[in-house]
Order: C-alpha cells, then sequence, then structure tokens
C-alpha cells in the first residue's frame, strides 16, 4: 500500500470515528432534552403525549389536595389549567397562588404525573416563558371581555 492510500484510509476512519462521537452527543442530548410548556399550550394539544416536560404556572387557589402518599394541584396561567399528580416531599416555597415549574409526563386524559416540582425563590421571580404565558393569557381574557361588554 502506498503512503497516498495509507493516509487516504486514516483521514476516512478519523471522520467515521468523529461522525459516530457526534451522533452518539446527538443522540444523548437529544434524550436529555426537556422542553417547556404552559397550561395553554397543553390545552391546544401542543405538549408531547408520554414524553419528559416541563410546565409553569401559578398553582392555582384552593387546588391543593394532600392524600396519604399523592398530592395534587393545578398549574394555571389563568387561561386554561392542567391537574398535576404528585409523589414525594414538596418545596418549602411550594404554596397556592404561588409560581411553580413542574415536570413529568402528560397521560392520555392530560393530567400530568410530576416527578419533579419545583417552587419560585423569590416572589419577584418567574421563568421567562411562564412570565409571557401569563401576560399573553391576560391580553387575551381582557380582549374576551371588552368583546363580550362593548
Amino acid at each position: 500500500m502506498k503512503a497516498r492510500q495509507k493516509r487516504f484510509w486514516f483521514i476516512l476512519s478519523a471522520i467515521l470515528v468523529l461522525c459516530i462521537a457526534a451522533a452518539f452527543v446527538l443522540n444523548a442530548f437529544q434524550s436529555n432534552l426537556v422542553f417547556f410548556f404552559t397550561p395553554s399550550q397543553v390545552f391546544k394539544g401542543e405538549a408531547p403525549k408520554n414524553r419528559l416536560f416541563r410546565i409553569g404556572g401559578m398553582v392555582k387557589e384552593g387546588t391543593l389536595k394532600r392524600g396519604n402518599d399523592e398530592i395534587e394541584f393545578v398549574v394555571t396561567d389563568f387561561s386554561n389549567d392542567v391537574v398535576v399528580h404528585y409523589s414525594g416531599l414538596l418545596p418549602d416555597l411550594f404554596k397556592e397562588g404561588k409560581g411553580v415549574v413542574a415536570q413529568g409526563r402528560l397521560n392520555n386524559e392530560n393530567v400530568m404525573s410530576a416527578t419533579e416540582v419545583l417552587a419560585k425563590h423569590d416572589e419577584n421571580y418567574m421563568p421567562p416563558e411562564a412570565k409571557a404565558a401569563i401576560d399573553k393569557a391576560a391580553v387575551e381574557r381582557a380582549s374576551k371581555t371588552l368583546k363580550a361588554n362593548p
């Protein structure tokens, strides 16, 4: 085999190894990617069924129910609501009327089974996506009210 052929096969094998490594990295990235959705997006069917994602909004007043091992509450963006079931300890800052981000899977009845619940750590902080969704829902609610009551 000539030196030129050896160099060609070396470069070709190096490119092949890089492509395989890139495929593994992209696959791992895709497996760990978790998207954020609002209750309105879940209501519209934009959220994936039986796939891990996050939902953010406010914990609706009067919806917190504690069972033996199960906790149920409703996450709202003041336009639509999503029921969340969670088994575990809630964060200390978790309260009704406060912001929350829950991570889990949505079943066929649009009920989320959460594996993780995060409460906002400061009364002025809210995830940007949740803030935008709540602001958008408030604008939509105001425009509907104006149309209904001219």
